[in-house]
């Protein structure tokens, strides 16, 4: 099985949304560049931006959001973003009624059960786990292999936490990737068992 990473952009000071679940400036570093990230054209990165994120997100091969994320997205009218072959959603609700069953989604409940079908959705490839709440919770229970974040300069002051509101110290090893991009830096961390 492939690694199990918690990832998101996130502002310096720790969020990945204000109070208000908008992103504000978070994603500008995705605009700023001249290298296009994919096939939209809508986005462009910095070429160490695109040699980062490019072959990150070759790798995953599902992806684990919270049913907030879903619903605030519109389920990404069926088709995952960036490429991703499927999106897991961790939910005590059912799919919303009307939903496409062919659309690559899966409806789980729990973090635990989530990763267990997005593994066996993924194979060898990399699973996703969205940052925020969810990402939080597969934190804790011991689930994640790797955190990733891409820190852009900006303080938000409040809002949704990167970590959600994981309550308990949780050591990562020293940074293994450190890439300076347009207005973005990456970063890697492996999880201390």
């Amino acid at each position: 099985m492939g690694k199990v990473v918690m990832y998101s952009t996130v502002s310096v000071d720790g969020f990945i949304a204000d109070e208000h679940d908008q992103p504000g400036p978070l994603f500008d570093w995705l605009t700023s560049g001249d290298v296009p990230l994919d096939e939209s054209g809508v986005l462009k990165v910095s070429q160490a931006s695109y040699d980062y994120t490019r072959a990150y997100w070759d790798q995953i091969g599902a992806t684990i959001a919270g049913r907030h994320v879903f619903d605030m997205t519109d389920g990404w009218d069926g088709k995952p973003p960036s490429g991703i072959d499927h999106v897991v959603v961790v939910t005590h609700r059912p799919e919303p009624e009307g939903w496409d069953p062919e659309a690559p989604f899966h409806f789980v409940d729990g973090v635990e059960a989530a990763l267990a079908k997005a593994q066996e959705l993924a194979g060898d490839r990399m699973v996703e786990v969205a940052a925020g709440d969810v990402g939080g919770q597969a934190l804790a229970a011991g689930l994640i292999d790797e955190v990733r974040m891409d820190v852009v300069p900006v303080v938000i002051g409040s809002g949704k936490r990167y970590f959600g509101s994981v309550d308990a110290q949780h050591l990562l090893e020293d940074p293994d990737v450190v890439i300076q991009g347009n207005r973005v830096l990456h970063l890697r961390y492996r999880v201390r068992r």
